[in-house]
Order: C-alpha cells, then structure tokens, then sequence
C-alpha cells in the first residue's frame, strides 16, 4: 500500500471517531506505519500536526451542532472531548473568535474541512539518495527525551541538547570511544521505534569502539542490522536538516514505489562541528523496508 492510500486510510478512521478518545498510534497503524513517523510525515504533507486536525475538525463540527440543534452546550462539550463547558468555551472562542452562546445566536463561525489526499508529482525537484545494507553494530552515546514533535521536527529541543553537549564537554569525551568506519561522523540518533506519549530518545554518540567507559552518562545501544535510505543534506544547520526532511517526507517517501519507513532509527551523520557554514554536508540515514 503506497503512503498516500495509507495517510488516507488514517483521516477516514480519524473522522469516523472524532466523537471518540482517539489513540494516535491507532489512526498511525491504518497507515501502517509508527505513530512517531505518520506523525511526522502527516504534518509535512499536510502543515499541521494530526492534534491540531483533530481539535479542528471537532470544533467546527461542534459549531454545526449548537447552530443546528438545541442540544445543551455541556452535552456537546462532552461529546467533542470537553470534560467542562468552561475548557469547551475556551477552546470554541480561540478557534472561532466567537462564545459558543454567540454562535448559537447566528454569529459566524469558522468552518475547517475534512483533509482528502492527493499527491501531485510536479517533475521540478529531484533528491540524490544510495541504498547502504548495515550489520549490526554497537553505538556509544548520551540520551535525552525530546518532547514530542507537534506538527514540525523537535528541532528547538534537539538543537539545544547539541549546544549543551558541546559546551559541556560531552561530544568531546564521545570521542574517546568512537571508531569511524562506516559512520564518519558524530551521529544523531532518532529512536523513534521507542516514541511514548511524551516524546522520544533522543541521542549525541558515535559507533562505540569497545574502550572501556570511564565517563558517567552514556548508554553503549545496539543497533540490529538494517537496510537504510541515505540522503545528502546540504546547508546550515538546523534549517538545511528540516528542509531535507521535509523533502524526505513529502516527495521521496510519497513518490518512492519500492521503500518504505522501516522502524525503530534514524542517524543523522556530522562529519564536522562547522555547522553554521552555508557549505555545510551531512548525512541523514533512515531505515527502510522494501514494500510487499
């Protein structure tokens, strides 16, 4: 099934439940995909974070309602997932500028409409990639969990854990135990297979070199062997990885009819710390399976 048919499938479930608690990993599977990469890859396609859809789409429902019934404001509260008329109101007057009570009385209200998908291929872009088969191998890094994306990449968070690293000495020490092989570089390292509710791992390391670790803090990770899609990305850093994302997203991935997101990690690759200059080369390594 291709990503489109798939992120489709995810909106029908999505609207067929929005007067229900709505699991995100659930609506995530009628893609068949991870809740952390459908999250990603719909607010890419579609410019919002699936919440955000979410909240939208019951409002504007909600104000259909309270203009086309008289049902009582506490029992459509209720039913669009408002424990109170009060959190209800709130959330009514931020969408719609207006109280519930006044668009009962005819003021306008906002309408957002049900998503339909298409994909438009429009032949002006292309993306440079290589297929690399890796073995399994032992990474050594520092963890930190960042808060889970909402409609873009955790960039900020994820920005700021490096800046700490390198001011306070962590990248340095990494590089006591790193070996540089395969992966020439730093990495960063997505465990997106362990995504909760509150976020994700998130780690600075380098494949580990077996030295005995006398440094307190990091985590020696196996990392199974995978298939990985490999992208160039060119630029200064963060805004050259989010546009290569991006791209990633919304025209590899969409447009690919023979990979697909496998599961579990990511590895950005930094060859260097001269991340601020606009010639700028790295690497982004995403885990894929080849589609049935």
């Amino acid at each position: 099934m291709d990503w489109i048919t798939g992120i489709q499938r995810a909106l029908d479930y999505t609207e067929e439940h929005l007067t229900d608690s709505i699991d995100y990993e659930t609506v995530a599977k009628q893609a068949y995909s991870s809740e952390f990469h459908f999250q990603r890859m719909f607010s890419m396609l579609c410019g919002y974070a699936l919440g955000d859809y979410i909240r939208m789409r019951r409002l504007t429902l909600a104000a259909q309602e309270l203009i086309q019934t008289s049902d009582k404001v506490i029992d459509i509260a209720l039913k669009y997932g408002y424990d109170t008329p009060e959190s209800f109101s709130r959330a009514f007057a931020k969408f719609h500028g207006i109280t519930p009570t006044e668009a009962r009385r005819g003021k306008n209200v906002k309408s957002f409409s049900r998503l339909s998908v298409k994909l438009i291929l429009s032949g002006v872009s292309t993306m440079d990639y290589r297929i690399e088969a890796m073995g399994p191998f032992k990474v050594i890094c520092k963890k930190k969990r960042i808060n889970k994306p909402q409609g873009e990449i955790a960039t900020a968070d994820v920005s700021a854990f490096w800046d700490e690293c390198n001011k306070n000495g962590t990248i340095e020490a990494l590089c006591g135990y790193a070996k540089f092989d395969k992966l020439r570089g730093i990495l960063g390292i997505c465990f997106s297979g362990d995504m909760a509710d509150s976020g994700f791992p998130y780690g600075i390391g380098a494949e580990y070199n077996g030295a005995a670790v006398k440094d307190e803090g990091f985590d020696i990770v196996d990392i199974p062997a995978h298939t990985y899609a490999v992208f160039q990305c060119k630029g200064k850093m963060p805004d050259a990885f989010t546009d290569t994302y991006k791209k990633i997203c919304t025209e590899f991935f969409p447009q690919s009819s023979k990979y697909e997101y496998g599961s579990g990690i990511e590895l950005e690759v930094y060859p260097s710390a001269d991340t601020q200059n606009p010639d700028y080369s790295c690497e982004i390594w995403i885990a894929v399976n080849e589609k049935k």
